[in-house]
């Protein structure tokens, strides 16, 4: 039986670190419906009572990772007050880091998030990846980390984004069966080019999805069941006839599909 479980995610900065260890816990549990309500950027008590009127009509877990002692004493009383748990994972470490190094934590929002290099290699990532989508500039291909091919939607472009956010610049390519790609997609010298394939129902429904959404008409050879088995057909064959990696993204989220693609990079690497 399924249960279902309201999430609350509270960060006084981008969300990120509550996001990944949310993730990484949720994991661990089976048949768990998880409706998911993120905050980030909780930094006063306006908007922090603006939350809470939300936590009441939907009661769940509460995760936050806030440093300001007056929010934090707010939500958690507020939360005792409802009966719901309020729970601030990152705690324990800085309390034992603490008491290790004999001094207290900087109490400053998305202070790990400083502007140090990374950062500014994962902006350009992201503008690069960009301005590659869809086939875009294929000329610049060579200076990419990862190319990605595949039959339209699937999932090219957000898990690109994704990848483009930890610092990987990603160009995409749609492969359809008309309209070959261009001859420098088969010379590629460093950037990794993985074949994302997914099965024929779910394209058809996301496609379908997609055209409801233009308002346009559900019924061409789009979306038709003959056709688009064509088209996984023949990109599966151009994957297989490069030797290019393959990925099934039917029962993967964006952020599954894009740890696959790190870890045959990280394979790449290895054997190099």
């Amino acid at each position: 039986m399924m249960t279902r479980l309201h999430l609350h995610l509270l960060s006084d900065s981008t969300g990120e670190t509550l996001e990944n260890i949310a993730k990484a816990a949720l994991a661990q549990y089976d048949d768990v419906e998880t409706v998911r309500h993120f905050w980030p950027m909780v930094r006063t008590e306006a908007h922090l009572e603006r939350i809470l009127q939300e936590i009441a009509q939907n009661p769940g877990l509460v995760v936050f990772t806030l440093v300001n002692p007056s929010t934090r004493r707010i939500l958690e009383s507020r939360c005792a007050a409802l009966g719901l748990p309020a729970v601030a994972p990152l705690d324990p470490v800085n309390d034992a880091l603490s008491a290790m190094l004999g001094q207290q934590a900087k109490a400053r929002p998305g202070r790990q998030h400083v502007l140090d290099a990374a950062y500014f290699a994962r902006v350009d990532a992201i503008q690069w990846t960009i301005a590659h989508d869809d086939g875009i500039a294929w000329e610049e291909w060579e200076e990419a980390d990862i190319v990605l091919a595949g039959v339209s939607r699937s999932s090219k472009t957000p898990t690109s984004i994704y990848l483009a956010n930890r610092g990987y610049k990603t160009a995409n390519i749609p492969i359809v069966v008309e309209s070959p790609p261009p001859a420098a997609l088969y010379s590629l010298r460093n950037p990794l080019v993985v074949g994302l394939t997914t099965s024929a129902d779910r394209l058809i429904q996301i496609r379908r999805n997609r055209l409801l959404s233009l308002n346009q008409m559900p019924d061409t050879a789009y979306v038709e069941e003959e056709a688009v088995l064509k088209e996984i057909a023949f990109a599966r064959r151009l994957f297989a006839d490069n030797g290019w990696p393959v990925i099934d993204v039917t029962r993967r989220s964006i952020e599954e599909t894009a740890a696959a693609v790190v870890s045959l990079v990280n394979q790449r690497k290895a054997e190099s």
